[in-house]
């Protein structure tokens, strides 16, 4: 059967309804991730200003706070006299105001008659405006009677008061305690802080980020319809043209009127295929399908592979400049890709990482999730932060951007190289082994937090060691632990240990390649289910 007039007239109807619901698809989402982009870089933005403002302010308070003798407030509240210790400190407050961005720095006492009342003791003169004397009284803003009544009732609050000025923008205002010689605080060290470049880089940062992310996502998503069009759209138009030619059967090319009405050009495709012979149509197509699929799957694992295998330091030795240490480690997949993965790298001169994880799952997505958590972990330890600090922070990133129910064990270590000294964290992960010179390999039972990924609320804290010139380091993920014979036996925890100690005297790529080779004959003929990975550090020393 043929197709008539009318036919031929809705399915010009129906075209190009499709290409308009992918523009909008695109706009939608385009507009989801601009906003969702900006608001959270926003959010990051202003969080860590603040938190650096708070940093600066307290630490300014706390000096001045530890250099101030408590015992002599109560003597300036009772004599106002000016002395030679008075000027001392005048002096000392003077020179950090002079030497800094602070803009008033004053150590008062709240009076006891009104809480939202102070009795200036020292006030610093700089900048040249005459100070307020011994005895001068002023009054607290709400917020900060609040603030200084937490302080001084012993709390330990460093929350930042922040507020606006016409002549100076945005202004922090941070107190922290003075003592006296029985513990109890009897006055506050006060700075004002002028947060000059607050309002400016915050409308200049947001604008740069609007722009970028604008101009980004608008020529992403003009390739992306471009791709789409050009690869789908396009095919199925040519595609539906062409079947529209062909016959009711292979041999005749007679054309068939579609039965199938889905208001779009696909509605045209399926139509075109309805009387067609399906069983050999479906089956071409079925192996067509197939094979493409293999393809496709060979060829995102070959790619994999590569990517997995090219984040990972691969060349030894690491560091040959360097002779305070010797380091090596290995990946053995269980798959094309695994989610295991180790790193090291400098921070400063005299501060190596060492990292080594191992992400749930298997294949693709694990290596994926293994890519962004170790972009992360590096991206925060060399901005200077501490163990405990990056797996907070990495650990709210996880969890924040990955729903896909999928999490990582880590055990991170920075090593400071002048010293032996290590400050370790570990979220989940394997027991480290530790080597004193001479000694044999033992468990360290570190600290144990939760596994990074998890859950957001989780806080982690770190521990430290010392390295003597002679130590050993060895790390490790749980395929070492858990790999099986053809008994279904486990390793075991006390196997791998006697093992580490058999080649304990060898360099780190001797211990690594050693313990590797005995795993592997203990293996056998059984199935490898783990990603294998080791780590091994020797400290030598200055």
């Amino acid at each position: 059967m043929k197709y008539s007039t009318s036919n031929k007239k809705e399915k010009l109807q129906n075209s190009g309804k499709l290409q308009k619901r992918l523009l909008n698809f695109l706009f939608i989402i385009s507009l989801i991730i601009v906003l969702s982009t900006v608001i959270n870089v926003t959010a990051l933005y202003l969080n860590n200003k603040i938190k650096m403002y708070r940093t600066e302010a307290y630490g300014y308070t706390r000096i001045a706070a530890d250099y101030i003798d408590g015992d002599k407030i109560q003597g300036y509240l009772d004599n106002p006299v000016e002395d030679d210790y008075f000027y001392d400190v005048k002096a000392f407050i003077n020179r950090m105001q002079a030497n800094t961005d602070i803009l008033y720095f004053y150590v008062l006492v709240p009076s006891e008659e009104d809480p939202n009342e102070y009795i200036y003791i020292w006030d610093a003169d700089a900048d040249g405006t005459p100070g307020m004397a011994i005895g001068d009284t002023d009054d607290f803003s709400s917020e900060g009677a609040v603030l200084t009544e937490q302080v001084m009732s012993g709390g330990k609050s460093e929350k930042l008061i922040i507020t606006y000025d016409k002549e100076y923008g945005f202004i922090a205002f941070a107190a922290s305690p003075i003592y006296n010689s029985a513990g109890d605080p009897v006055a506050l060290s006060t700075v004002e802080l002028p947060m000059k470049d607050m309002a400016y880089t915050f409308y200049m940062f947001l604008i740069s980020i609007v722009i970028t992310v604008v101009f980004v996502m608008a020529i992403g998503m003009v390739a992306f319809y471009k791709k789409l069009n050009k690869n789908i759209i396009i095919p199925i138009q040519k595609l539906d043209d062409a079947t529209k030619q062909v016959t009711t059967t292979l041999e005749t090319g007679e054309n068939i009127d579609p039965d199938i009405h889905t208001g779009d050009e696909l509605e045209d495709l399926s139509n075109s295929f309805v009387y067609m012979e399906h069983e050999l149509r479906e089956y071409i197509e079925e192996n067509t399908k197939i094979m493409a699929e293999k393809e496709r799957i060979g060829a995102e694992l070959n790619v994999a592979t590569k990517i997995q295998a090219d984040m990972l330091p691969m060349i030894f030795p690491a560091f040959p400049d360097r002779t305070e240490f010797d380091i090596y480690a290995s990946m053995k997949p269980a798959k094309e890709v695994g989610g295991d993965f180790y790193d090291f790298f400098f921070i400063d001169d005299d501060h190596l990482a060492l990292v080594i994880a191992d992400v749930s799952g298997k294949g693709v997505p694990a290596a994926m999730y293994m890519m962004m958590a170790k972009c992360l972990i590096q991206t925060y330890t060399l901005s200077g932060r501490s163990p405990e600090e990056i797996f907070n922070d990495v650990n709210l990133k996880l969890c924040d951007k990955v729903s896909n129910n999928m999490f990582v064990t880590v055990w991170l270590g920075i090593l400071e190289i002048s010293t032996g000294h290590l400050t370790a964290v570990n979220a989940g992960h394997e027991y480290p082994l530790v080597m004193k010179p001479g000694g044999d390999f033992e468990v360290l039972k570190d600290k144990h937090g939760f596994v990074l990924g998890g859950l957001s609320e989780m806080v982690y804290h770190e521990y430290e060691i010392d390295l003597k010139p002679g130590s050993k380091l060895f790390v490790y993920t749980d395929g070492i632990t858990e790999a099986q014979d053809v008994n279904a036996e486990l390793y075991g925890m006390d196997r791998t240990v006697q093992t580490v100690n058999q080649v304990k005297d060898g360099k780190p790529e001797q211990v690594v390649n050693d313990v590797q080779r005995i795993l592997e004959e203990y293996i056998g003929e059984g199935e490898q289910f783990d990603d294998m990975t080791m780590l091994c550090l020797e400290y030598i020393g200055i």
